[in-house]
């Protein structure tokens, strides 16, 4: 199972989902999931934080108005809170972001998410 983390209104996003329908030889099933449409829970989030590795700003869209109104770039500001932030306010979540086989890339670029078929 391969799963698309989407924004359609993102050039970056549909050209992922482009290439991942180019690369997906096998037709292994595709779930896309507009997460503006159904936030991901702080459960899913940290597994899928867990699948990406390096550090959760790393996940997020920094450059969003959200991030800063809610001062999460600030000193002090825990994991717990940004993945709080991310549930409330699904923008902050980088985009797009596919996962198969046990592992997570994000797509920026959308070559990016070659590795996970090779």
């Amino acid at each position: 199972m391969i799963t698309i983390y989407h924004n359609p209104r993102c050039s970056k996003s549909r050209a992922t989902c482009e290439l991942v329908a180019t690369a997906n030889a096998s037709n292994e099933p595709v779930e896309v999931v507009e997460y503006l449409k159904n936030p991901l829970t702080v459960e899913q989030l940290k597994s899928l934080h867990a699948l990406l590795g390096g550090p959760l700003r790393d996940m997020m869209r920094t450059n969003e108005t959200e991030y800063t109104e809610l001062a999460l770039g600030e000193e002090g500001v825990t994991d717990e809170q940004r993945y709080e932030a991310i549930a409330k306010h699904p923008i902050l979540l980088q985009r797009p972001i596919v996962v198969r086989n046990g592992r997570a890339v994000i797509g920026r670029p959308p070559e990016n998410v070659a590795a996970l078929f090779a």
